[in-house]
Parts: C-alpha cells; sequence; structure tokens
C-alpha cells in the first residue's frame, strides 16, 4: 500500500501523553479501514506532530483519524519508503510506537536540517592531475568530511560527486559540523599546499513539506540553492537556522534578501562565520 505522512501543525497545548493516547486510539480504530499507523514523531519547537502511516488512500488515513479522535491533520502528503529511509534512518523508522515499552513515548521528531557541500574546481583539478590522483584527493575530502559527520551526529545522505548531503536532527550540530568541515580543510590545505581544498557549504531546516510528491523536497531545495549561491569557503544558510542556534554562540552575518530559483519569495539569507 502506498505510504503517507500526516501533519498537524498548530498543536498549542497538546503533550507528548496526548499524542500518544491519540496515536493508541489510531491504532484501535484502524483495522476497519485498512490502515495502519506506522510511526509518530512530536516536534515542540515547531509546534507539529507527524505520523507515517500505511494507507490505501490519503483519505482513509483521514477516516481513521476522523473516527478514532477528530484530530484530522492539516495535510497528508505521499512519500516514498527510500526517501523516508534516506531522511530519517531505517532505525527511526521502528518499532511503532505500539510495540514498544509500556509508557515510552517518541522523543524524535522529522524535524531535520540537511547539509550541502561542493568542492571548488572539481572539473580543473581532474584536468590538471589526471583521473586517478583526483580521485585520490576526492577521497581525502570525503574521509574528512565523513570525520566531521561522526563526530557531531550527522548522516551522509548521499555522494553528489564533488560533495556530499547530510541531514541531521540538531540544527546547532549541522552548523558546528560545517564550521568544522572548513576548518579540516584548512588544515589540510596548510599541510598540503600543492593540493588545496575549498568548498562552499549551504544548510536549511524544516519539517517534510509537500514538495513534488517528495519528504523535504523543499528543504534539500534551498540547502542545494544555499549551497550554490555561496563561494568558496562560505557557510551560507535561511533565517531560520539562524533563529533555531539562538544562544549557541555561532556568528550570523545577514546578506540581505536573495532570489532563489524555485521559490516565490527572497530567501534572507546569512553568512557563517567559522575563521
Amino acid at each position: 500500500m502506498p505510504l503517507y505522512m500526516d501533519i498537524h501543525r498548530n498543536i498549542g497545548d497538546t503533550t507528548p501523553e496526548d499524542a500518544a493516547e491519540a496515536h493508541n486510539a489510531d491504532v484501535a480504530t484502524q483495522g476497519a479501514y485498512d490502515v495502519k499507523y506506522l510511526r509518530w514523531w512530536f516536534n515542540r519547537d515547531i509546534g507539529s506532530i507527524y505520523c507515517l502511516v500505511d494507507a490505501p488512500s490519503a483519505q482513509a488515513a483521514r477516516d481513521v483519524h476522523m473516527h478514532a479522535h477528530g484530530l484530522v491533520p492539516d495535510d497528508i502528503i505521499p512519500v516514498e519508503p527510500g526517501v523516508v529511509e534516506d531522511m530519517i534512518g531505517p532505525d527511526e523508522l521502528g518499532p511503532p510506537l505500539q510495540e514498544q515499552a509500556p509508557g515510552s513515548i517518541s522523543t524524535d521528531t522529522a524535524f531535520r536540517t540537511v547539509v550541502f557541500t561542493d568542492l571548488e574546481g572539481s572539473t580543473n583539478m581532474t584536468q590538471r592531475l589526471g583521473d586517478d590522483s583526483y580521485l585520490e584527493l576526492l577521497q581525502r575530502h570525503d574521509e574528512l568530511m565523513s570525520s566531521c559527520l561522526d563526530e557531531h551526529g550527522g548522516r551522509r545522505v548521499k555522494h553528489t560527486g564533488d560533495g556530499l548531503m547530510a541531514a541531521f536532527t540538531s540544527v546547532a550540530k549541522a552548523v558546528q559540523c560545517m564550521i568544522d568541515m572548513q576548518r579540516a580543510l584548512v588544515r589540510h590545505n596548510e599541510s598540503e599546499p600543492s593540493e588545496v581544498l575549498r568548498a562552499r557549504m549551504g544548510a536549511a531546516a524544516g519539517e517534510p513539506v509537500a514538495h513534488h510528491d517528495d519528504l523535504f523536497g523543499a528543504t534539500v531545495q534551498l540547502a542545494a540553492r544555499l549551497c550554490d549561491y555561496g563561494t568558496p569557503g562560505q557557510i551560507l544558510v535561511p533565517s531560520v537556522v539562524r533563529d533555531l542556534c539562538m544562544g549557541k554562540n555561532f556568528t550570523f552575518a545577514s546578506l540581505g534578501d536573495v532570489p532563489m530559483k524555485g521559490f516565490d519569495e527572497p530567501v534572507r539569507v546569512f553568512s557563517v562565520s567559522w575563521q
């Protein structure tokens, strides 16, 4: 059956215990609609609850909510299982809440910070060094980036050829990871001045949204656009990332409102100081 994510926004004073009670009501009702609620996430910071559901249709999932407790979602979006696994991770998809220990509550959320990195001048380096030498240098770059991801709990979603895409559950850890990535490249360049590596980086944070039937589509697009817009050595983020890092001792400089391809309104962009 198709897989859906339903989104409840503006949850007010709803508690995780309230969400658990509603989920259990869904489980008690779902059999009549050939629906299976798999997992839920509670995010107090942005006031949203998300439910991952296996259902014959979005309406069937909505009907379960309506008849179980009346708390219908604001949106129900189709998602691909592989996309959910890429962004959230297979371990975070299970087991379903009703199979966990009594009284346990899922504290994970579907809110993610997505990071892109892009290595400067990869085409020129390939021509100058040759394929074999360039691949060795790229492997060194990948090792430096992976070490930072491991340290800060980032999950590499995929390699982009001359960079990577990663996801974090923590906004602050994502920003710190990018800072450490830039500093790791500087240390490499100081020790290997003939093999300089410089990268631009961008990040965006958000909840699951519908964009071409893709989970996290708009967040992924914005992170990629910010990475492309930057110059080598820059880390660029939107205002939501800056706001969620308040009190974390990072320094941000506003670059103003920047038009971004695919977005209806300009994006307020900030650079992250790391030197």
